[in-house]
C-alpha cells in the first residue's frame, strides 16, 4: 500500500450520564501522517449513529479517502452501526474493527431493549457481516468488512504497531479531547 494511502477512522466517546456520544473522525495516512477531523455526535442508546458516520465523511469532503474504518460496531450504547448503508452512502469500503473477542451483542440487546427497539437493532445487527480475527503485530483484533477485497492488508498497514489501527488510535484520541471540551 502506498505510503500516501488515507483513511477515515471513526471512534466515540462519552461520558456515562450524558445523552449524546462525541464521534470523530480522523484521516490518516498509511504513513501515520493525520491529515484532517471531523465531529458529530448520535444520540447515546439511539438509532443514528450510521448517519452520524456518514455525515462525519460528508463534512470532510475528501475524495483522497479511500478507506473508512470505524471502532466497533455498536457505539453510543448499541446505536448498531449498519456496515452495508455506510459503504452505499459513502461509496467506499468500510472495515469495523473492535478488540476483544465476544459471543456477539444478541443476546446484550434482548436483554437490554423491549419491542421496536430490540427488534430495530437486531435486525441491522444481523445483517452485518461476520467478523474474522486477524493477527496484526502479534495481537488479535476483529474486522467485519464491506466492500473491501483486502481487508487483511488494510488493517495491517494501517497498524503500525500494537493491535489498533492508526487511524482508530487517533479518532479516539480525538472523541475524548472533544468530549472533554463539549
Amino acid at each position: 500500500m502506498k505510503s500516501g494511502t488515507r483513511a477515515l477512522g471513526v471512534a466515540e466517546s462519552y461520558a456515562h450520564d450524558a445523552d449524546r456520544s462525541t464521534l470523530a473522525g480522523a484521516v490518516v495516512r498509511a504513513d501515520r501522517v493525520v491529515d484532517g477531523f471531523s465531529f458529530d455526535s448520535c444520540t447515546v442508546g439511539g438509532s443514528d449513529a450510521t448517519d452520524a458516520v456518514c455525515a462525519l465523511y460528508n463534512a470532510l469532503d475528501r475524495e483522497d479517502v479511500r478507506y473508512v474504518l470505524v471502532s466497533g460496531i455498536a457505539p453510543a450504547w448499541f446505536s448498531v452501526l449498519d456496515l452495508h448503508e455506510i459503504h452505499e452512502r459513502v461509496e467506499r469500503p468500510v472495515l469495523s474493527v473492535s478488540f476483544e473477542e465476544s459471543p456477539g451483542l444478541e443476546d446484550a440487546i434482548e436483554r437490554e431493549f423491549e419491542g421496536e427497539a430490540r427488534k430495530e437493532r437486531l435486525a441491522v445487527y444481523e445483517q452485518q457481516p461476520a467478523r474474522t480475527p486477524v493477527e496484526v503485530n502479534g495481537e488479535r483484533v476483529f474486522v467485519r468488512n464491506v466492500g473491501c477485497e483486502n481487508p487483511l492488508e488494510v488493517t495491517r498497514a494501517f497498524t503500525p504497531e500494537g493491535g489498533r489501527p492508526e487511524p482508530l488510535r487517533v479518532a479516539r484520541l480525538a472523541a475524548r479531547a472533544g468530549d472533554d471540551y463539549a
